[in-house]
Order: C-alpha cells, then sequence, then structure tokens
C-alpha cells in the first residue's frame, strides 16, 4: 500500500504536511510520533475515514482508493480504548465482522476457535466483555479484527491501557501473529523501545511530517536528522551545541570546556564548519569511566529517578542539561558534584540546521 504526496487539513490547521511512503506487507509497520504528531490522523486517511487535501491513497494492488468509502475497504482497526459489544458474549464479538461479511457458519466457527486459541481465550468464550479483564477484552478486540481477514489491519497505541505484564506478552505475540499472514500491519505508538521490539519497518513523524523511514534498526541507530534522533530515543537524546576547534581535535562546549573527537569523526567534517549539534543517548553516559579511555563531563545532579532497576541521573553544567541512564539504584543528592563518562566513539554529530555528519559505527 502506498501514500503518494498525501497531506491533510482541517480549515485552516495542516495535520499531515506532503508525505509519500510505502508500508510493507507481511511485516509491522510502526508510526512513531509524539502525541500530536499526526499518527492518528495518517491511520485514518489509511483507513478512509478522512479524505486527503492532497495526494493519492494507493491499494496493495496499486488500485486509487482515495475516494472510495471505508464501507467499501477491507481494513481492520483496533484503538487504544478497547471498543466490544457489551451485549455479546466473546464468540459473538469475534464472530460479528464474519457474519456481516455473510461467511459460512461453518468457517465462521473455525475462525472464532483458531483465533481464540492463538490469543488464549478459548476459555472465555461464553463471557461477556464486562466479565473479562482489561487485558483480555483488549486481546478480543484484536482477536476480531484478525478474524475479519482485512486486507489492511490499523492499530492505534492497542497495548497503551493494559499493565506492564500484559503489554510485554502481547508486544511478544504479535510479530508472531502477523508473520504468518498477508494483511499490510500499522501500529501507532509513543514509545520508541517498543518500535525496536515489534521490528518490521518504522516511519518516524514530527508535528505532521514524515522525517524519516526505513528497517526499525537501521532508523534508530542512523537517523538522519536531529529531529529523527529526538523522535527515536526515550529517555531524550542529549544534545549539546559546540564549536569545532580543528587544531585541537575537540569540541568546545559554551563554556569553553573541551570534549575530544574521534578521528574518524574529525576526517569526515569540512574545515568551514563551525558550529555544531553532537547527540548523545542516555544509556551511553555512565557515571564510572570504565576500561577504556573515556570523554568526561562535570556538573551537579539536577535530579535522580528510581526506576525499576535503572536510575536516571540528570546533571547540569552550564545551561547543558544531561540525562544519563544508567544500570541499578544510585541514590545521589541534589545539588552534588558529579561527574558523566561516555565514549566519543558513541558521538552523533549534526549540523546547525539538524542534518546528520556523522554516526556512530555498530
Amino acid at each position: 500500500m502506498q501514500l503518494v504526496d498525501v497531506s491533510l487539513r482541517s480549515g485552516s490547521e495542516t495535520w499531515l504536511y506532503p508525505l509519500s511512503l510505502t508500508l510493507a506487507r507481511t511485516q509491522i509497520n510502526v508510526l512513531l510520533g509524539a502525541t500530536r504528531a499526526g499518527k492518528t490522523s495518517l491511520l485514518r486517511t489509511l483507513a478512509g475515514l478522512e479524505r486527503p487535501a492532497t495526494g493519492r491513497v494507493l491499494s496493495a494492488g496499486g488500485r486509487d482508493v482515495t475516494h472510495v468509502p471505508v464501507r467499501a475497504r477491507s481494513v481492520a482497526m483496533v484503538y487504544q480504548q478497547f471498543i466490544n459489544y457489551p451485549s455479546f458474549t466473546v464468540y459473538d464479538n469475534i464472530a460479528s465482522p464474519l457474519r456481516v461479511a455473510g461467511v459460512a457458519a461453518r468457517e465462521i466457527r473455525e475462525r472464532v476457535t483458531a483465533m481464540a486459541q492463538t490469543l488464549r481465550l478459548s476459555s472465555v468464550l461464553s463471557r461477556y466483555p464486562a466479565e473479562l479483564s482489561g487485558g483480555q477484552q483488549q486481546r478480543v478486540a484484536l482477536a476480531r479484527a484478525l478474524a475479519k481477514d482485512a486486507d489492511l489491519l490499523l492499530l492505534d497505541e492497542p497495548l497503551v491501557n493494559l499493565d506492564f505484564k500484559l503489554r510485554e506478552e502481547l508486544r511478544n505475540e504479535l510479530p508472531r501473529l502477523f508473520a504468518r499472514r498477508e494483511t499490510t500491519v500499522v501500529y501507532a505508538t509513543t514509545e520508541p523501545h517498543e518500535a525496536l521490539q515489534l521490528g518490521g519497518h518504522t516511519h518516524l513523524l514530527v508535528a505532521g511530517r514524515l522525517v524519516q523511514s526505513g528497517p526499525a534498526l537501521d532508523v534508530f541507530r542512523r537517523p538522519t536528522t536531529l529531529p529523527a534522533a529526538q523522535a527515536f530515543s526515550d529517555p531524550p537524546l542529549n544534545v549539546i551545541p559546540a564549536r569545532l576547534d580543528f587544531a585541537r581535535g575537540s569540541a568546545l562546549l559554551a563554556d569553553d570546556m573541551a570534549l575530544p573527537l574521534p578521528g574518524s569523526l574529525l576526517a569526515t567534517l569540512p574545515r568551514s564548519i563551525d558550529g555544531v549539534v553532537l547527540g548523545l543517548r542516555a544509556h551511553q553516559l555512565t557515571l564510572a569511566p570504565g576500561d577504556e579511555p573515556a570523554c568526561r563531563i562535570d556538573g551537579h545532579v539536577d535530579l535522580a529517578e528510581i526506576s525499576g532497576s535503572e536510575t536516571y541521573v540528570h546533571v547540569s553544567r552550564a545551561g547543558l542539561s544531561l540525562v544519563a541512564q544508567v544500570p541499578g539504584v544510585h541514590r545521589l543528592s541534589i545539588g552534588e558534584p558529579r561527574t558523566l563518562y561516555f565514549k566519543a566513539a558513541d558521538l552523533y554529530c549534526f549540523d546547525e540546521r539538524g542534518a546528520l555528519l556523522f554516526s556512530p559505527r555498530y
């Protein structure tokens, strides 16, 4: 399926700026972006619920379906709020789209039974939604969409309202479920780690603009712009404005602190460049130098957030704010001096307009 120069507007407000993308079949296509990035607008455009202001929507077979109503499309959608018919049993909820489509009763039984087994719902087929847990209700909504066997399956943050354990279970199940189907699957999320866990192709959206597309791991490792790197980082990418000092082989911070740069980075930069923006992911900052030579930034602790088995250490220096994601529980006092360490080879480098100049080698 393809979008060709598609944009979406409502009155004077633009929800999607002109974008083109090709959705892969038999792989999950992840729409990744912050709230109001345009993910739901793009899903609704794909479904036929919104008509684009410009451009065309093409089916998997290349047919122009831009003006085809949603009723005439082979599409199923699952929202973050699980929507089930309260007066129907689980069996009837899953079977409902098949009955509307006129599928024979025997085939309905076979497909409902198979889907219930896949999503571990066999024991609750005679129950009503009000008798189910939240995770079971969301699995019913997923089962109904999957049983429909639509050409296009749209998932709008379907796991966001589930508890952590259920989210992890379903994230692990979904790639396996979709790998065996000829359906085009589009999954919207705000969580970068979810995009990596699901794999497939990732399409990054920032404020209604498509900023990068490609295999999830490739996009994560080599963002082509600073906005793409920031969209695919959680915690947020550490952004370090600096000036280059080629003579010393360093980047100078606002207070003239020098950070040594790897020769591979310096060799890629034209000598005409002065100002750059360095990027560093939070997990690449540590509280100890380690065995390999490391760069260091001295500062003071602003906050130490303990999250399970990790601590997010916020350190500031001369207007620069950094976040380190470090394993273990670290009890640090606000205002205490603290040094953060990192490898120069882990730095991203962007020009002042945000275009990628250098990325680490993985």
